[in-house]
Parts: structure tokens; sequence; C-alpha cells
């Protein structure tokens, strides 16, 4: 076992989460051999369909297909296929178990902890290339203008016809790469991927003229070669990737509604009113922009495509800063019938995590309510089990998202100990009473600035000095040039 691997184990077991499956759920595993195969009227059969997943080079747990069907005056029909998870994982099962107690998977520089065992979500739960898979599906009816004028949701039967990732499907779509091979092996798989990225689009363009933000803030993924970590690399935006969130967003908001229309429950994902608007108010007013005293959407969307245009090198600094800002996402019980917080950052009312069942719990625990309400069954939990699990779920995204940032911060480390004394350019992600955390580019890292931080604040750059690198402990620290 390397030492990242190590440090992420560590990491695990401190913050709470369980790095390996229990015996039973082991063996709950292993005597699963089959995914489940369409049964009842109510399936559709929807396998004569161009489905495709698109996701990242090495995923292999394929959670989500879609596919498109053009209509008369400029509408669209979009599919999204969900993983049917829920129908080998059960609630109270060994492995549901596990999935609950740490609710997500865990994406380290060293290793992946999944949320499920391998064998179900990257085979039996997996929506994998050319494998007949059960699934939910939300069917929505989108207009030339992007918005969402009728939807469906109901079980299904899939196949997915071109396991393909993004990077390549962008580098088709804007023009300076080839058809990937394996959108191209399918007849008529070039078009549909042409058709949902112009739907996609228009569902995009829509929502930022509602006051969606459009941030980049891409996170650090490591680099390695024959083994060794040799460099950590922001993982950049790009058009297919922006295809999958728009029509990940529309089925998720289109859940939520549909539970709610079935008078059910629902864990809603909210983002409250910025936690620190003056802060990014003098954001704006550095750059001589200008706004609101109170928090809007729409005027910071505006903001920020200005500052996209006007200074794209420097935009995903500011996005990190106004993020920083805006502060974290959460999990809230709707009651049925009641009405909660939207999502700030999406300008959206209505939003739920419904689409990556086999790496998310909420997730999971949406999938089971939409599979009751669609069955006419009460609902799987009561609104007293959901508060208690969206609380649950919020605090282990937390935990989870501070080891796979402790374990960055050790393997930035390892990549930086050599290089003491050296200087770089940074920018101020962090200001609290514990001290100030700076970022650097080269390698994508973040430390502490344990001299000269007085007087600065988020989103400021600075010159730092790099003073010391603790690989063990996920240590960096700088301090600001000229500060001894």
């Amino acid at each position: 076992m390397s030492e990242l691997e190590s440090i992420a184990r560590r990491a695990m077991v401190a913050r709470g989460l369980v790095p390996d499956f229990s015996p039973a759920a082991i063996a709950e595993a292993n005597a699963m051999t089959e995914p489940p195969l369409p049964a009842g009227a109510s399936i559709r059969d929807l396998r004569h369909l161009l489905w495709a997943s698109i996701d990242n080079d090495t995923s292999r747990d394929l959670d989500q297909l879609s596919v498109a069907e053009a209509l008369g005056g400029g509408a669209t029909k979009i599919f999204v296929a969900v993983a049917d998870v829920d129908a080998l994982v059960k609630k109270h099962s060994a492995i549901d178990r596990h999935a609950e107690a740490n609710t997500t998977s865990v994406y380290t520089a060293a290793e992946v902890f999944p949320m499920l065992p391998e064998k179900l979500s990257t085979n039996l739960t997996s929506l994998n290339e050319g494998e007949e898979r059960m699934a939910l599906v939300v069917e929505m009816v989108v207009s030339q203008a992007g918005t969402v004028t009728a939807s469906e949701i109901y079980r299904a039967a899939v196949v997915n016809r071109a396991k393909l990732a993004y990077d390549s499907v962008a580098a088709w779509l804007d023009g300076t790469a080839p058809e990937p091979p394996r959108a191209a092996a399918v007849r008529g798989m070039d078009e549909q991927l042409r058709m949902q990225d112009r739907v996609a689009h228009a569902m995009r363009k829509l929502r930022y003229d509602h006051g969606a933000l459009n941030l980049q803030t891409p996170e650090a993924q490591a680099v390695f070669d024959a083994g060794e970590l040799t460099d950590l690399l922001p993982d950049e935006p790009n058009r297919a990737k922006e295809l999958i969130e728009d029509f990940m967003i529309a089925a998720n908001g289109t859940t939520a509604r549909f539970l709610t229309a079935k008078g059910f429950p629902t864990l809603r994902r909210v983002l409250r009113s910025p936690e620190r608007w003056g802060r990014i108010v003098a954001l704006a007013a550095a750059t001589g922009d200008h706004l609101p005293p109170a928090p809007d959407g729409k005027a910071l969307a505006q903001f920020l495509t200005k500052r996209m245009s006007e200074d794209p090198k420097g935009f995903a600094d500011l996005s990190l800063s106004v993020v920083k800002s805006l502060g974290r996402g959460e999990y809230v019980l709707d009651p049925a019938g009641k009405k909660t917080e939207g999502h700030f950052g999406l300008a959206v009312s209505d939003y739920t995590h419904s689409t990556a069942p086999n790496r998310r719990f909420p997730d999971l625990l949406t999938q089971r309510l939409l599979k009751a309400a669609l069955a006419g069954d009460a609902p799987p939990y009561s609104n007293d089990e959901l508060g208690k699990l969206a609380q649950h779920c919020t605090d282990q995204e937390t935990n989870a998202a501070k080891v796979e940032r402790q374990v960055r911060k050790s393997a930035a480390a390892q990549l930086l100990v050599s290089r003491i004394g050296q200087q770089f350019d940074a920018i101020v992600t962090g200001v609290n009473a514990a001290g100030t955390w700076v970022r650097v580019a080269h390698p994508s890292a973040e430390g502490m600035l344990i001299r000269g931080g007085k007087g600065l604040d988020v989103g400021d750059r600075t010159r730092v000095s790099l003073v010391h690198a603790d690989v063990a402990r996920g240590f960096i620290d700088f301090a600001r040039a000229g500060h001894g």
C-alpha cells in the first residue's frame, strides 16, 4: 500500500466514513449474478433507441444515458435513463447500510472508495455498453427556446449503444477532432449528439437568462505515470460536460416536481442565499463593476458572464472566490405540500438529486420514492426518517469533501516537497479565524499562508514562497513574498 493510500484510509476513518465493505455486504454482492431483467406490463421497451453514455474517460460506474427525438415546431423530446439501482440494492440490506453510512463514493487522488461494491456499480447496476438494463426514464419535451413544456417518468428497458467520453465528444463538437470511434460505429449517433448539443445549449441559455451562475471551478485531478504521481491538473469544463449537466439539471427538476405532484415528500438539494454577499460585491467592485447590496442572482450571473468574456484566463480564480463566498449546498426535507428554499446557484426552486444512484445515496432514496409513486404505494420513508437522512447526507458529503481535499493536499505536498523556497503566483481562497489560505496553479495546490496574510481576503492575488510541505499531514505552508 502506498503512502497516499494509507493517508486516504486514515482520513476516511477519522471523518466517520467506512473504507471497506462488511463481510455481509460482500456476501450479498457475491450472491448476485444477473442484472434485473424487464418484467411487468408497466415496463416500457426502449431498447431500440440510440442511447449513449457520456462520462469521464476512466468512469466505469455509468449512472445515466440520454437520447433525443425531433418533434414538430422546433421542439425536441429528451430522454434521460437512470440506472435502476434499487432493483438490486434493497432497503436495509447490508449493502444499503454501507451506502447509507457513507452516502457517497469518495474519489481521492490515491484510491476510490465506492458507495456500492464494484460488482454492482461497474457491472450489474451500471448502464454498460451493449448490455440490457432496467432504468427509470425521465422524458421531457423541450421547446426551441429551451423550456420543458411537458414531462413523464416511467420504468423502461434500455441498452447503451455507445460508451463515450467527455473530452473526445467535446473536441468533435468543437470541430477540432474526428468523431469518436464508438460514436462513428453507430449509425445515426452523430446526428443524435448534435441534436442533444443544440437542445442543451438552448436550455443552458435559458437558465443563464433566469439567473443561473456560470462558474468554472475545476478540481485538481491526479496524473499518474506507471503508477507514480506526476502532477495535479484541473479538470477543465467543456461542451460535452455542459450537455450532460444541462440534461441532469432538467431531469432533477422534473423529478422533484413529479414527486410533489404525487403528494410525496422529497429530499431537495438547496443552496441558500450567499453567506458572504458583501465579499462578492467587493470582488465586483475591484473590477469596476457594481452589484446591488442585497443578494441578486440575475445581477451576479450578468457580472460573471461579463468577466468571463473580458478575462477568460482569470475567470476560474474569480469563480473559486465566488464559490467560497456562496457557501455549501445541502440536503433538506421538503414535506408534501410545503415549499423549501431553492438553489441559488442554479436559479431553480424545484431541485433534487436523482441521476447518480450508483454513487450518491440521496439519489437512491429519491429513486425509491419515485418507484413507490409510480406503483401507487405509500412513501417508503417517513418525513422524520427523510429529515434525519437529509442532515446525515449533508454531513457525510462534507466529510467526504474533506477527505478528498486532505488526500489532494498530501498529493500536492508530495509533488512540492522538493521545491521549498520557490516562489509562486497565488490567489487567496479562504480567510477565517484559523488563518488565510492560498492556491497556486502548478501544481494545483492549496496551502496556508503562515506569514503576511494580514489585510488579504478571498479573491486577492499575491506572490508567495513555499516554506514547508508535510506529505503525511497534508500541510503546505506559504509565506507572502517579502515577509520572511
